[in-house]
């Protein structure tokens, strides 16, 4: 696509806009879809199917990496010094490790903030339905 020029910059792009390199929103689509667990090829794959866009899988990796950044950075916050109520409580989801499908349990602890506010203290994954490792 040869993109138009004129002396006074007076064009707009309306689908990449200017000093962008990517659709916007591209990203939000890519951690979705990294979210549900499918792999760089696998998003790379579903991007060109539905936008006719061709995504690396390096880019898509970068984008990935920021996000697991964000996670680290969430895993390491400062926790409040007290909370009123902690509920703590596991959800158990079936996952297909190599051919046999196992349960696995995401525990999970949330406080109640002196304000009011509800806070995810943490998750942790496990084997079995059991947080005795936890307690």
């Amino acid at each position: 696509m040869k993109v138009p020029r004129d002396r006074d910059a007076s064009f707009d792009p309306i689908i990449v806009t200017k000093r962008h390199n990517m659709l916007e929103g591209i990203e939000k689509v890519v951690i979705s879809l990294y979210s549900r667990g499918m792999s760089t090829t696998d998003i790379e794959n579903q991007i060109l199917d539905i936008y006719d866009i061709k995504i690396s899988p390096t880019a898509i990796s970068r984008i990935t990496d920021a996000v697991n950044q964000d996670i680290v950075a969430w895993q390491n916050r400062p926790l409040e010094p007290i909370y009123l109520v902690v509920w703590m409580d596991g959800i158990v989801f079936k996952v297909r490790e190599g051919s046999k499908v196992v349960n696995k349990t995401i525990y999970l602890a949330i406080g109640l903030r002196p304000d009011g506010h509800r806070e995810i203290m943490g998750l942790w994954l496990g084997k079995n339905e059991s947080a005795s490792f936890w307690l």
